[in-house]
């Protein structure tokens, strides 16, 4: 199989590397019945999906075969198995493995994990270094070093974890499955969205020192009715009325604190921001942001009899017209 045929069964499944069995049997049996030749009479495409599927199932719903693909990548049917004699009618991405018996005598030499002599003669030590990319070459392998080492690189993995506002704002423990793992992480006050948390002997399996790597817990924010997040502060907007601009007024905040007084200056503007100090979000080095009030000025919609009035004789005596810097635009 050439590099670029490839298929990679979880993209396929639209499941992550970390799924679990039951999840990866849901998304199959979701797929599956969306791309059923019965359900898509003469769609050759569905067709064809359909039957990407259900490779994708057999491979990942076998745990011999799901650990071989983890392991190997595009080569998992050759791992144990001989391969063919100067490879005629398999292509192998260009390589020439008729030298070796088998697929693990070929991984032995490539990554000295014996450190014996190679079939070529000569003793021979490599190291690697892993992607948490898509797998490449050899089912993530990638960036061979011919360097002097004592094992293979450890493999890092990552995943994404969503948090509410209230928990990243406060810290939370979380607890969550890592395919037959469950895990308890803690989470830190103050977590911010792209933030990534190291879970240390949590991440993928090294097949050739069986040593695993960490795991990067990816943090993904859900969204907040109210508050914003900008860098370190917190944003919300407020809507005051036209009489509270105009004359400043005294109007209540949350914060994620309570409530507190805010003080309108006279005059403010609609989009204008007020910053109150130490209310935004946890820092790092201990403290907190700014919490930034964007002001937006809203009329009423609906008006009593007396109001619409005193807002005509508002009109009625009004010296100040904010268009009148209009009059002098030319093109």
């Amino acid at each position: 199989m050439a590099a670029t045929d490839f298929k990679d069964y979880y993209a396929i499944l639209g499941v992550s590397k970390t799924a679990s069995p039951e999840e990866i049997k849901q998304a199959f049996r979701k797929l599956a019945r969306k791309f059923h030749p019965d359900v898509n009479p003469n769609n050759k495409q569905a067709e064809a999906r359909f039957k990407e599927v259900n490779e994708a199932y057999e491979v990942l719903s076998d745990p011999d075969k799901r650990k071989k693909y983890d392991q190997f990548g595009q080569y998992w049917k050759q791992a144990g198995e001989g391969f063919p004699s100067g490879g005629v009618g398999v292509d192998m991405g260009g390589f020439d493995f008729s030298q070796y018996g088998n697929f693990d005598e070929f991984i032995n030499e490539l990554l000295g994990r014996f450190g014996t002599s190679s079939p070529r003669g000569g003793r021979q030590s490599y190291s690697y270094r892993t992607s948490t990319g898509a797998p490449s070459g050899f089912g993530g392998f990638s960036d061979f070093g011919f360097q002097d080492a004592g094992g293979g690189a450890i493999q890092d993995s990552e995943a994404a974890i969503a948090l509410s506002f209230s928990e990243a704002f406060h810290g939370v423990q979380k607890r969550f499955s890592l395919g037959n793992e469950t895990l308890d992480v803690r989470i830190p006050a103050g977590a911010k969205p792209g933030t990534r948390l190291r879970v240390r002997g949590k991440g993928q399996v090294n097949p050739m020192t069986q040593q695993r790597g960490d795991l990067y817990l990816k943090v993904e924010l859900q969204p907040h009715s109210f508050f914003q997040i900008e860098g370190d502060n917190l944003v919300c907007e407020v809507a005051i009325t036209p009489d509270e601009a105009a004359l400043g007024a005294s109007i209540d905040v949350p914060t994620p604190d309570g409530t507190v007084d805010v003080k309108l200056p006279a005059g403010v503007r609609s989009g204008q921001s007020l910053r109150l100090r130490g209310k935004g979000w946890p820092l790092a080095k201990g403290g907190r942001g700014d919490q930034l009030v964007k002001v937006a000025i809203v009329p009423p919609k609906e008006l009593s009899q007396q109001e619409r009035e005193y807002y005509e004789k508002i009109r009625a005596i009004r010296t100040y017209n904010p268009r009148s810097h209009l009059q002098q635009v030319r093109l």
